[in-house]
């Protein structure tokens, strides 16, 4: 089976979902969506375990890089006062490596909120699918008891009234027959009455994870702009603790990071799996799950013309009950009212409950077609494949750029705040200019944009 008819597989559903899978042993895996199966469980978490290479990777990088850095420094000549050479670009280079940091910021924002856009609108189509099938199962409830209420009530007594007539008790008779096997056809149509799986409960389930999901990426997002920029401060104003502690709060969020990478691989690889052919999996699902037959199923998730209305001979059966009764109790109109009068009341009570019947019949003849519920259907593929998938490849993407940009960043503070020049002790009691770093003696001011490490003045 392939994709509804309101749907298409997106090209990123297409070229991540050919992207090849191995369990633990390296043994292919299909690409079939089968998350109960160990061996693609697996795979989604070898997927997850590649970020964890790479944090590793860059974690040895850094440390050997430091290591080289610390250990193999060339020694500076006695009394020397001019910064060593490259310094300028250890610091430009660091800043450049924020700035990418910050554009991943941006596109992380926009990822995260395209995430919650899809997921919302899975959401919505759920909760408008429960509504569908509540109001199926409203009506049929309703409609039932009014014709149970017509049958107990105004059918009896017009059985009494018109008890002197044979024919037209067996009239009388015959109606009620047709209304009870209307109830009983409309019984049957409330085809989500009493199954455990509740539209409602999944869409509230989904919003409460989505929920928090949403909040720990702006948290991680906002983290690491708060990183970047006190990075950048501590870099202009030279102050050595500040770059420091922000140099300790770079590990932190290059590892987390690299964690929601994986995790955001695996979940991405995963949904294209599931977006590449979503039928058969939601078919199978909701068939364990609520026990419904397949000609329903099939009716509703495909909706074509290839598969019939598993519910047509029960309209139609009721659609000729109800023009039976009406058929019916005009006869009686005609025949019994003028002879009894007494009958007028019952019969125009009876009228008035069938043509709210044919009513609410119409009502449901709506609701049971297949095009609202496979509608919800295709909006819940589309927010999920479309809007939540590219969200994904938004903030996978972020993930990237903010690894890569803070293990340039870890590689280049060290050296950077090595050039930052000596505090004069003097200038603990300035008072003035506490928070200004200080210029090493005998030199000018610098301009304001020689204010980095390494920057030299042309002579004048």
């Amino acid at each position: 089976m392939g994709a509804p008819p309101g749907y298409r597989p997106s090209a990123w559903v297409h070229l991540l979902h050919q992207l090849p899978r191995a369990d633990f042993q390296l043994r292919p895996v299909p690409s079939g969506f089968a998350p109960q199966e160990q061996e693609y469980q697996q795979a989604l978490l070898l997927v997850a375990a590649l970020a964890g290479l790479g944090l590793g990777l860059s974690l040895i990088f850094i440390t050997v890089y430091l290591i080289r850095f610390c250990c193999c420094r060339p020694l500076e000549p006695p009394g020397s006062k001019s910064p060593p050479p490259g310094g300028g670009c250890v610091t430009w280079s660091c800043i450049a490596a924020l700035l990418v940091g910050c554009v991943g910021i941006g596109i992380g924002f926009y990822g995260n909120s395209e995430t919650s856009d899809g997921v919302s609108q899975l959401s919505s189509a759920l909760l408008h699918a429960n509504h569908t099938l509540s109001a199926i199962d409203h009506l049929v409830l309703e409609t039932v008891e009014s014709l149970g209420e017509a049958v107990r009530t105004e059918l009896t007594t017009l059985e009494e009234v018109l008890a002197q007539r044979t024919e037209l008790v067996a009239a009388t008779r015959g109606a009620r027959r047709q209304a009870e096997a209307v109830a009983q056809q409309l019984q049957g149509l409330a085809f989500w009455q009493g199954v455990p799986l509740s539209p409602l409960q999944v869409a509230e389930d989904v919003s409460f994870v989505e929920e928090y999901r949403w909040l720990a990426y702006v948290l991680l997002l906002l983290l690491e702009l708060l990183v970047c920029l006190f990075t950048l401060l501590g870099l202009a104003k030279q102050s050595k603790w500040l770059v420091i502690v922000m140099t300790v709060m770079s590990l932190l969020v290059l590892v987390l990071s690299w964690g929601s990478m994986g995790l955001e691989a695996a979940t991405a690889v995963g949904l294209s799996d599931f977006c590449s052919s979503p039928d058969t999996y939601i078919l199978n699902l909701t068939q364990e799950e609520t026990g419904l037959g397949s000609d329903i199923l099939n009716y509703y998730f495909l909706c074509n013309q290839a598969v019939s209305n598993p519910f047509q001979q029960r309209l139609t059966l009721s659609q000729r009950a109800l023009a039976n009764i009406h058929s019916q109790l005009q006869g009686l109109q005609r025949e019994a009212v003028p002879q009894f009068p007494s009958a007028q009341k019952s019969l125009l009570s009876l009228e008035e409950t069938l043509n709210v019947t044919e009513g609410n019949f119409h009502q449901l003849v709506a609701l049971l077609h297949c095009r609202s519920l496979h509608k919800d259907y295709s909006a819940a593929l589309r927010g999920l494949c479309e809007d939540a998938l590219e969200g994904l490849l938004f903030l996978l993407l972020f993930s990237l750029l903010s690894a890569g940009a803070l293990a340039t960043a870890l590689c280049s503070l060290p050296r950077a705040w090595a050039l930052f020049p000596p505090r004069n002790p003097s200038a603990l009691y300035s008072g003035s200019r506490l928070s200004e770093p200080l210029l090493p003696a005998r030199l000018e001011p610098a301009s304001p944009l020689c204010s980095f490490p390494g920057c030299r003045r042309r002579p004048h």
